[in-house]
């Protein structure tokens, strides 16, 4: 008999059935699987979320344009002491970086010339007294003689021109004496202002005065103080064409507040207020010269530190601000990103006026209502251009987080009493 085969052939038709099943149940399987695992939020047609982005919604108002400028401070007053009087310097009267008042006594030369210079003044004013007397006693005992012809003319008018020389020679000697009592009071050196006083330039013994007014000290007064800073021309120039074209609103340069920063970073507490701008243009750099006043009343601020200033020149009319990083600054311009009702970016070129409280001023470029981004950057990195995202309010650093999503309840919960299945058990 023939040998049988282990295997029975199939028919192709069968075959055929089989592998239609095997699509049919792979294609199942892979549509119950994509229901399962696909991410929560996903894009139609099993596609990536859109990406979220922090955005801003832009409302004009009116902006002060504040400008931080370099300067100086300086006293608002200065005086040098200097010796008037010629002499030894016998004894210092103050204590080197005090606070002294006008007139208060400083330093003491040696008086003793000047004593004597003022005697030997008070005595040619008494012999100038005493001939004044006498010349007038004869003018008057000639007097009535004149008329009876009892003397000449000549004789007469001679007395009456000698008692005017004894007169001219009195008043000669008062101003004399007033010269020596000047003299003398200049031997005690005294504060010509209110002020603090720096060390002593010269010390006891030293001859002061001779030939030139020796400085002795300097005082300088601190209270308020004085800061010195520039302004380039052309920012000026651009402030004034904006003022003029109704762009921007001219500040009041009395009420004008100045804040000062310090080297530190702090600002320091007292504002002070604008004085002056100047009218004139350094020719060497371009600048225009500020000041203002600074009250100073503990002594924080002291001469020739070096600041920046803070003040409000002018104020944009129907302005927005916006966070700094939402601004993209080039050398080509400024733009920012707006996100449109369809979720599209699309970038737009900005006019940038200055910042206030660390925000940018945009004079022009975005219009009311629109969402500005602000956050998510990174994100649209790796996107093709074009790619919708989903707008979400921005929220500043440090602000109010928003509100968390509430908790499920009972009803959504699972049910952890529920009985369990035969599987788990």
């Amino acid at each position: 008999m023939p040998a049988l085969s282990p295997f029975k052939p199939v028919p192709a038709s069968h075959i055929n059935l089989m592998r239609g099943l095997s699509v049919i149940a792979l294609a199942v399987v892979l549509a119950a699987c994509g229901k399962s695992d696909a991410p929560e939020g996903a894009a139609p047609g099993g596609g990536m979320p859109a990406p979220e982005v922090g955005v801003v919604t832009v409302a004009p108002t009116d902006v002060g344009l504040v400008t931080e400028l370099p300067g100086r401070l300086e006293a608002s007053r200065v005086a040098e002491v200097r010796a008037r009087a010629a002499g030894i310097l016998q004894e210092r009267l103050f204590r080197e970086g005090s606070d002294v008042k006008a007139g208060q006594p400083l330093f003491r030369i040696d008086s003793a010339p000047y004593n004597a210079a003022l005697q030997s003044a008070q005595a040619s004013l008494a012999r100038s007294q005493a001939n004044l007397t006498q010349a007038a006693a004869l003018a008057n005992r000639y007097a009535p003689l004149v008329k009876e012809n009892a003397i000449s003319q000549q004789e007469y008018a001679s007395a009456v021109a000698a008692q005017k020389q004894a007169e001219a020679d009195v008043a000669a000697g008062k101003a004399a004496v007033q010269t020596a009592n000047i003299n003398l009071g200049y031997a005690r050196v005294t504060a010509p202002i209110s002020g603090r006083i720096g060390r002593a330039l010269v010390t006891e013994g030293a001859l002061v005065g001779q030939g030139e007014a020796t400085q002795l000290a300097v005082i300088q007064q601190i209270n308020p103080m004085y800061v010195n800073f520039t302004q380039s021309a052309s920012e000026v120039f651009n402030l004034r064409k904006g003022m003029a074209s109704g762009t921007l609103k001219s500040a009041n340069a009395q009420s004008v507040p100045v804040q000062v920063v310090l080297e530190d970073g702090s600002v320091y507490e007292q504002p002070g207020r604008l004085l002056f701008s100047d009218l004139t243009v350094d020719s060497a750099t371009g600048q225009v010269t500020l000041r203002a006043e600074i009250p100073n009343p503990k002594g924080t601020l002291l001469p020739g530190l070096y600041v920046r200033v803070r003040l409000e020149q002018a104020k944009a009319s129907n302005a927005f601000t916006l966070p700094q990083q939402s601004v993209t600054r080039t050398n080509q311009g400024d733009t920012v990103s707006v996100v449109g009702a369809d979720g599209k970016i699309e970038p737009r070129k900005v006019k940038v006026g200055g910042q206030q409280n660390g925000q940018w001023v945009i004079l022009d470029g975005v219009k009311a209502g629109e969402q500005i981004m602000v956050d998510g950057f990174q994100k649209l990195q790796m996107m093709p251009p074009g790619t919708p995202v989903k707008a979400v309010p921005w929220q500043a650093p440090g602000s109010a987080p928003a509100a968390a999503p509430a908790a499920p309840t009972p009803s959504s919960a699972p049910d952890a009493a529920a009985p369990k299945t035969e599987a788990a058990k």
